[in-house]
């Protein structure tokens, strides 16, 4: 009996399962109305958002202020910095970034990844050999100092005109 209980309770359980799925399911929905309400929405919110657009873009104008018209593109992997001490790793940085480019460049972020990632690279290593990832690290001063270095390297390898910024978005370090 022992034995047989479980079996009996796990029958009961996936019957009431199945039986609760069955009585909450949606009704049907014809295909017709469904499309034709799918479209009606969709046409709706085009609108909507054609509005919101126009009436965003006047208030811009006016204020005299040109709209923001950057994209953000994260960088698919992190960047892993070793920091040395000693002739052995004592911790490692993890960092995840983010380029801000001028609108409709984010694919070429991607195009020109090897080496911005490389000349990134050099940036956090140089700064990590100088000390910069011990102590207080992640105090304003410090990642500014970064930020500008990145934005630099950022700014030379897609151009001044395309790359505006790089953001930070984490950081992590772990000691050994």
């Amino acid at each position: 009996m022992k034995k047989l209980l479980p079996i009996i309770m796990l029958l009961v359980g996936s019957g009431a399962g199945v039986g609760a799925g069955i009585f909450m399911r949606p009704p049907p929905v014809d295909d017709e109305a469904s499309a034709v309400e799918a479209s009606e929405t969709k046409s709706a919110e085009t609108k909507a958002e054609d509005d919101y657009k126009e009436d965003s873009h006047a208030s811009h104008e006016e204020k005299g202020e040109a709209s923001d018209g950057m994209e953000y593109v994260r960088l698919p992997n992190q960047f892993v910095v070793p920091l040395v001490n000693e002739e052995r790793i004592s911790a490692m940085v993890v960092m995840s970034l983010s380029v801000e480019v001028a609108a409709g460049y984010g694919e070429d972020v991607f195009d020109k990844e090897p080496k911005l990632r490389d000349g990134f690279l050099r940036v956090l290593f140089d700064h990590a050999s100088i000390g910069g990832f011990d102590g207080a690290f992640i105090n304003n001063e410090n990642l500014d100092v970064v930020r500008r270095k990145l934005r630099d390297v950022a700014k030379k390898v897609m151009g001044s005109d395309i790359a505006n910024d790089v953001l930070i978005f984490e950081v992590a370090r772990q000691d050994y």
